[in-house]
């Protein structure tokens, strides 16, 4: 069963892994209910659709929101119950059924983390997480990201970037030197390929390039878990359906700089990796401020909105999104500084 989405589908991409699966004797149906952000009812039709099939492999086509929607009916199939009963973490008392992910999008490395999120009731987004919800193999084709529009190319891009950087900032006690190479390798390619992946879509060394770059990212964030960006990204996904890429970039220079009082250091060690001008400067807070500064420049010229206001954001959900921020306790306890609900708002206020 591939679990996707129908613009796959109408795009002819998912025909490219359906294809190869039934010239070599597979029985392959489809499931093509995804849509971004997925509310638990998307994830129960998909699950009710793999029982009925009943197949012997699930493949999670698409983006970060598919691949966690395959990754979700994994749990279903082996363990039953209801998406709801699976949220938190550790919770899943044994091996997922078997899954294969392939990610069309160089953004959430959600191929090898061991993470689903989901939308529960109206607006709020939770987690399910348990090593035994990592894919039991990725499958990164560059030829599959190279019809993704610039627009979706640059957030998606952006995310793989806050994952590296809240991964080798993160306060999380697993935090380690490994997952602190992998960010750093992951911010070298994102930021070497984002602009021609950007610019020149069609470019194959720069789309696997950020594909790999994304992946990992993905791996260091699945060992040094992300932090108060993903926090205040998840509230405006839930309310206004704003893409999560997107959610990211509009307020990670806000919260980077609120960290940077006592995140100056590990910010300044990672900036030349991205921005590799930048390491000329030879002070450590005047060159966290620089790749503060040059991340929020890097949205602009990539088209993407930089205020919370053009992307239909009202002044008046701001406290809402403050509240709701405070609920991802499971990411705000990685931020390098402690946040409460007050700064949450005064950093949307900033981003607004």
């Amino acid at each position: 069963l591939v679990v996707t989405d129908a613009n796959l589908v109408a795009a002819g991409i998912a025909a490219k892994v359906t294809g190869p699966l039934t010239a070599a004797g597979c029985v392959v149906e489809v499931f093509a209910g995804c849509v971004p952000e997925p509310p638990v009812e998307v994830i129960r039709a998909a699950a009710d659709a793999a029982k009925a099939f009943k197949p012997d492999l699930l493949v999670g086509l698409g983006g970060g929101s598919n691949m966690d929607a395959a990754k979700l009916v994994a749990v279903l199939l082996a363990h039953g119950g209801d998406p709801l009963d699976w949220v938190g973490d550790g919770k899943l008392p044994g091996p997922v059924f078997p899954l294969v992910c392939v990610p069309t999008t160089a953004g959430t490395g959600s191929e090898v983390t061991p993470v689903a999120i989901i939308t529960t009731g109206s607006a709020e987004k939770r987690g399910v997480s348990s090593p035994l919800l990592l894919p039991d193999l990725a499958v990164l084709d560059a030829d599959l990201t190279l019809g993704l529009p610039p627009a979706i190319t640059a957030a998606t891009g952006i995310d793989a970037m806050v994952h590296a950087i809240e991964a080798f900032a993160s306060a999380n006690p697993n935090n380690n030197p490994v997952s602190r190479l992998l960010a750093r390798e992951a911010l070298r390619l994102l930021g070497a390929n984002i602009e021609a992946a950007v610019t020149r879509g069609q470019d194959p060394k720069a789309r696997a390039a950020m594909l790999l770059g994304s992946m990992l990212a993905g791996q260091a964030f699945a060992n040094s878990p992300v932090a108060a960006v993903h926090a205040l990204a998840y509230p405006l996904g839930g309310h206004f359906h704003i893409p999560h890429g997107l959610s990211n970039a509009l307020v990670l220079p806000h919260v980077l700089r609120f960290n940077a009082p006592v995140a100056h250091d590990a910010y300044a060690h990672i900036a030349e990796d991205a921005f590799p001008d930048l390491g000329r400067i030879s002070d450590p807070a005047r060159r966290c401020d620089a790749f503060i500064h040059a991340l929020a420049d890097l949205s602009r010229r990539l088209g993407l909105p930089t205020r919370l206001r053009d992307a239909g954001v009202p002044a008046e959900a701001l406290p809402l999104l403050a509240r709701d921020a405070m609920a991802q306790t499971r990411l705000l306890v990685n931020n390098p500084r402690p946040l409460t609900q007050a700064d949450a708002l005064a950093i949307y206020e900033a981003a607004w």
